[in-house]
């Protein structure tokens, strides 16, 4: 099993997520997407795994910069803002074998469940 971990290291819930995986014995790979952002391709099948809305960051400044029209976007426009400032991904985002999994991080059995550990 590939498991990669697509956050940045300051954030809360990705030092969580880290810690859970590590007191677990779950390798992982963490990519720090403020050093490596993500193609505008693995973004386009991130959410055709998961979804746009679950992958906003709404919490965040990029998020809350953004203009009204935020809200009728398509998933083509969500795609293109995301590959532009990856700080509008929720995080951390896992990825299993190439394929999305996960997006946040609340409950062990919510991971647990969802990439099959």
């Amino acid at each position: 099993m590939s498991l990669q971990v697509y956050g940045i290291p300051n954030c809360g819930t990705c030092k969580k997520a880290f810690t859970w995986l590590q007191n677990n014995s779950i390798d992982y790979e963490f990519i720090n997407t403020k050093e490596t952002p993500p193609t505008r391709e693995m973004i386009q099948n991130w959410v055709k795994s998961l979804g746009f809305a679950p992958m906003r960051n709404t919490s965040g400044q990029s998020y809350r910069a953004l203009g009204e029209e935020k809200k009728t976007w398509t998933d083509e426009q969500w795609i293109d803002a995301f590959a532009e400032d990856a700080m509008l991904l929720k995080r951390p985002l896992f990825v299993k074998d190439g394929t999305a999994m996960l997006v946040g991080f609340k409950a062990e059995a919510v991971l647990r469940g969802k990439l099959g550990l």
